[in-house]
């Protein structure tokens, strides 16, 4: 019964704020500073900070950061930013992907 209380009390906050937040930001603006097969692992930590998850994909270390901005009243605001490592902990690629039009690279 608790739980069910909880619940409602959340999703009536979430609908009464009229938005929600997942992720953190990061400085998307230095997306351009990654150099494939050049920048490390402490690198990208000083530029974009913590991962918000860490992960493994195709074998190889992954770190995710990610602001995701949801609202009933205005468009959604979306960025994330997926880094692949080799075993050394030099980038081997990343994906950069946005909604919001400050940040997009055209």
């Amino acid at each position: 019964m608790k739980k069910r209380i909880l619940a409602l009390l959340l999703t009536l906050a979430l609908f009464g704020a009229g938005c929600a937040t997942v992720g953190r930001e990061f400085p998307a603006h230095s997306v351009n500073n990654i150099i494939i097969g050049e920048t490390d692992r402490s690198e990208i930590r000083r530029m974009f900070g913590e991962p918000w998850r860490t992960g493994i994909e195709d074998g190889q270390k992954t770190w995710t950061y990610a602001h995701y901005r949801y609202s009933l009243f205005g468009p959604e605001q979306t960025s994330d930013l997926l880094i692949r490592f080799d075993d050394e902990g030099k980038v081997v690629s990343y994906s950069f992907n946005t909604t919001e039009e400050k940040d997009r690279m055209e």
